[in-house]
């Protein structure tokens, strides 16, 4: 029997961020920055910034779920980003930095919404859980060429030394068992 891959949606700040740190994660097989939950088709990265879309930045991570389920993946996701800043990541402000889970189907609708509960009992963040969880309603839109791998490719860039590259650390030492050979 094959198994067929699997996707996640997910915005938890700049897109970069969720990207550098689900690239590296073992089972993933894929990871496209892009924009999902707006009003505007195939909208441009100023346009999503400039908040009048109504997207969040988000990331599309594909994944092999005899490798690494649903589940992990939203337990990294919660690890990397604080779920408890309403409309913001930091010092990166704006609905299209939002805590949010697009589902793509009514059991990762379930899992997300216990992942949440789950998350807010362990009492590890001082604030209300935030993330929404939304369908993602076949309104995705990747990003310009520019932003895909783009830690990778601009790891000394003030923004991923200072914001970026932490996140990834922080991935690699909580879940060093997850992180990818080689």
């Amino acid at each position: 029997m094959t198994q067929t891959n699997e996707v996640a949606t997910l915005g938890g700040g700049c897109f970069w961020c969720l990207e550098a740190v689900f690239l590296s994660v073992e089972g993933v097989t894929a990871v496209e920055s892009g924009y999902a939950g707006g009003k505007t088709q195939r909208p441009t990265y100023e346009q999503v910034c400039d908040g009048d879309t109504g997207h969040a930045e988000v990331v599309k991570v594909e994944f092999d779920p005899a490798r690494i389920g649903y589940r992990e993946i939203l337990d990294i996701f919660f690890a990397i980003h604080d779920p408890t800043q309403l409309n913001r990541q930091g010092n990166d402000v704006g609905t299209q930095y939002r805590s949010v889970i697009f589902t793509h189907a009514d059991a990762q609708r379930e899992t997300a919404l216990q992942a949440i509960r789950e998350v807010a009992a362990e009492g590890i963040y001082h604030g209300q859980i935030v993330t929404q969880v939304l369908p993602l309603d076949g309104n995705y839109w990747p990003a310009e060429a520019y932003h895909q791998n783009y830690f990778a490719q601009h790891p000394s860039q003030g923004y991923c030394s200072v914001v970026v590259a932490p996140k990834v650390a922080k991935f690699r030492q909580k879940f060093a068992h997850r992180v990818k050979a080689g």
